[in-house]
């Protein structure tokens, strides 16, 4: 028996490759969905591998008539068992047919894109990027990839460098030697006292600095105990402080230290209370820079509106946690564009002192694009 392989776009192309070349006499063994093209790994195509067998020499009846025998209970099983998985497959062609026209129709309206760069829009807007944001990015692109012809690999190459671009005018510094006394402010939950852990960690055990801490979050007794079980394995100090006056003085104390780090308390961001808590507890008289911890897991939606609660509160960047617990990066580059703010540290896990990474725009980039690589 002669064994062959077809690769169709669907199964009525598949059909028509194996009638030209093999005839009727062909006989389908197997077929399924296989992926190919696409840039890089992303964007693949699907389509329908289909394994034929004819044989050159098929054992006929000598009379010439053709024998019908009704189906076994077995082989009618194998037949609708066929039929359903040809319903499936034809369900499946269709869903298929009816993206490919829909996208083929938002590229003939006056905003729409060449299709390649139409799947990169779509893709922008799945990692939830604001669709104000993803539309610059493309037309960026486009504008750059005028009259060029260009490889697949090096659109999705420029796609990853105008992101990237988009992201350099803003500040991604982190902790810095230019200020001593650093501020964690956020909602509940987000993992504020984790991140300052980690921060302290790297500072006394890299850069061997001389670290204090100062918690102000004595609204919940766990934090406390949290943040002193990690001062007692770095060897730093700790100071609670209940009021403004104990603030001020627990600064005075760590005077002589390289950095403090100040952990608020975390409340539902929504509480107009607790901002105002923290605005009166700030000295102006005092130089720190603040970071709002800000959890990638929230809604796109939600993520902005905390940063508008806080508005009032000097912000120099903000913090994002709980990366390894989402696939939706978009938040990253929203918040960059929306708000003007750069991005100080990225919390991958809850490993004290490794799942902690500096904010990036390459590595932002990467994380939306979906080929970061840890190492």
């Amino acid at each position: 028996m002669k064994i062959r392989k077809y690769i169709a776009p669907n199964i009525a192309e598949a059909m028509k490759q194996i009638r030209k070349e093999l005839g009727t006499d062909a006989v389908i063994l197997n077929s399924r969905e296989v992926l190919q093209g696409g840039f890089l790994g992303f964007f693949k195509k699907k389509k329908i591998e289909v394994i034929v067998g004819l044989d050159p020499d098929p054992i006929t009846n000598q009379s010439n008539q053709v024998k019908i025998e009704m189906p076994s209970s077995t082989q009618q099983e194998s037949v609708n068992n066929r039929k359903n998985s040809s319903d499936q497959d034809v369900l499946h062609e269709i869903q298929q047919v009816r993206k490919f026209v829909e996208l083929q129709s938002r590229n003939q309206n006056a905003d729409s894109y060449p299709i390649e760069y139409e799947l990169l829009y779509q893709h922008l807007l799945n990692q939830e990027v604001k669709a104000q944001f993803a539309k610059n990015i493309i037309d960026t692109m486009l504008d750059q990839h005028q009259d060029k012809n260009l490889t697949n690999n090096q659109i999705l190459e420029g796609f990853k460098r105008t992101i990237t671009k988009s992201l350099q005018k803003y500040s991604f510094n982190g902790i810095t030697t230019g200020k001593k006394i650093f501020q964690f402010i956020g909602p509940t939950g987000v993992g504020k006292t984790t991140t300052l852990a980690k921060i302290a960690s790297n500072l006394v055990l890299k850069e061997k600095k001389k670290v204090a801490f100062i918690t102000m979050d004595t609204y919940r007794i766990a934090a406390v105990e949290q943040l002193k079980t990690y001062a007692q394995i770095l060897h730093v100090p700790l100071e609670v402080a209940y009021t403004a006056e104990d603030y001020k003085h627990a600064i005075n104390k760590f005077d002589s230290y390289d950095t403090i780090l100040v952990d608020t308390a975390g409340r539902n961001f929504r509480e107009e209370k607790y901002v105002k808590d923290l605005l009166n507890n700030l000295d102006a008289n005092i130089e720190m820079d603040t970071f709002l911890v800000l959890s990638l897991t929230a809604k796109p939606k939600d993520i902005l509106e905390i940063y508008d609660q806080f508005q009032h509160i000097p912000m120099k960047e903000v913090i994002f946690t709980k990366l390894d617990e989402t696939r939706q990066f978009g938040s990253l580059l929203n918040i960059c564009m929306e708000k003007e703010v750069g991005i100080a540290y990225m919390t991958n896990g809850q490993d004290v002192p490794n799942d902690i990474l500096e904010g990036k725009p390459q590595r932002i980039a990467e994380w939306i694009v979906g080929e970061y690589n840890e190492e």
